[in-house]
């Protein structure tokens, strides 16, 4: 296996063909924070060269530049040949929809176990950071186009497993729609856009009693 190519790497159960399991090397070169930094950065911003990285994420260009290497080293970022004059490099993330192993089928303490949970941190930190600076800051960004689409809705309710796998399967389905429509060829006017989709059981709560049990 290449482990360079995305498209080499094992589909994941959850997204057959879509989604491609990081390898064990790869997830390891993903594993440090601000690498996790400069691969969302990309994924939502597009192409950047390592100085505006470093001017984006408050860091120096030479911790950008070595980060940018070892990212595209591990397939996983890749240059833009498109751009740039002279010695300016472009780097881009690289095609694809990436997913991290599942930490359950990992040994407990492992290293690929340590590097799951750290790369979930990041990114749960980055969706978290991204919606409050848009409740802080949108109104003085975006006019009232954008404002009155933009949603956060919490909803709850009472399902079985399988019934949740019937909503998370119509929501991935709606979603690929626009992935496939807008992903590679943005219309004029568009602006990076991230949608938070969790839907998850709640810890703390208690099952739904079965009456045909209780009369018994």
């Amino acid at each position: 296996m290449d482990d360079t190519d995305l498209n080499a790497w094992p589909s994941s159960s959850r997204h057959p063909g879509i989604d491609h399991v990081l390898p064990s090397e790869s997830l390891k070169s993903l594993a440090h924070p601000l690498r996790v930094r400069i691969y969302d950065e990309l994924s939502s911003y597009g192409p950047f060269t390592a100085s505006m990285l470093a001017e984006r994420l408050g860091e120096s260009s030479g911790a950008t530049s070595y980060h940018l290497r070892q990212l595209a080293r591990a397939g996983l970022v890749r240059e833009d040949p498109s751009r740039g004059k002279g010695r300016e490099r472009w780097w881009e993330r690289s095609p694809g929809s990436i997913a991290i192993p599942d930490a359950r089928k990992l040994p407990p303490g492992s290293a690929e176990r340590l590097a799951v949970k750290l790369v979930e941190d990041e990114w749960f930190r980055a969706r978290e950071q991204n919606f409050h600076e848009f409740l802080a800051e949108g109104e003085l960004v975006f006019d009232s186009d954008w404002l009155d689409i933009a949603t956060s809705d919490t909803i709850n309710l009472r399902l079985t497993p399988e019934q949740l796998h019937g909503l998370v399967t119509d929501i991935d389905a709606v979603l690929q729609r626009y992935i496939s429509a807008y992903k590679r060829t943005p219309s004029p006017g568009s602006r990076p856009v991230q949608i938070h989709v969790n839907a998850f059981p709640l810890v703390r709560g208690e099952p739904t009693a079965d009456p045909a049990k209780e009369d018994r």
